[in-house]
């Protein structure tokens, strides 16, 4: 068998070669920001789950770096055998996939948007948060259950009202939401 296809020399090519192509995934992400995976539109999908997490680019890029780091320690510095060194690899590898795979989901659900019920909004009493002319719309911050949410709502009043002015919301129609100065 030729030397370069020892257990050692293919698991060092493993390990540099993902940990090169993670550390330039991860700058791509860094510098240019928003999702680096493919993106595919299916009609009977509606959400996405841990499962498509799982089979990433990331994670098979974070399999291979535990897989190709641990099995060439488990290897060199405390001399298992091949067999025992191929199982730790492969161990710390699936290990590496699903700690990669848990912590995007974690992050992917910190990005939800909450459609809050704007027809819970009526009596419900905040502040302007730009100035709104008369019978024109901006923008008001109002605290819902200890969250700070903001929404485009109507000045149904004859009266400027400016940036943080108590504002009351007087009816909701159509997810439009018409506002009066506070009362």
């Amino acid at each position: 068998m030729p030397d370069f296809l020892n257990l050692q020399n293919v698991l060092i090519a493993i390990s540099i070669f993902s940990t090169v192509l993670y550390i330039i995934k991860l700058v791509i992400y860094i510098f240019i920001g928003g999702d680096t995976e493919i993106d595919t539109d299916f009609d009977s999908m509606t959400e996405s789950d841990i499962s498509f997490n799982f089979l990433s680019v990331q994670t098979i890029l974070a399999f291979f770096m535990g897989m190709g780091w641990s099995g060439l320690a488990a290897l060199v510095q405390f001399n298992l055998s091949g067999r025992a060194s191929l199982a730790i690899a492969l161990l710390v590898g699936f290990i590496f996939m699903y700690l990669t795979a848990y912590l995007m989901f974690s992050v992917k659900k910190l990005n939800q948007n909450v459609k809050e019920d704007v027809t819970k909004l009526v009596g419900q009493t905040g502040k302007a948060y730009t100035s709104i002319a008369p019978h024109s719309e901006g923008q008001i911050q109002i605290d819902i259950n200890n969250r700070l949410s903001f929404f485009t709502a109507m000045n149904e009043s004859d009266e400027n009202i400016d940036s943080f002015t108590q504002i009351k919301v007087t009816r909701v129609e159509n997810n439009q939401i018409y506002i009066i100065k506070g009362v």
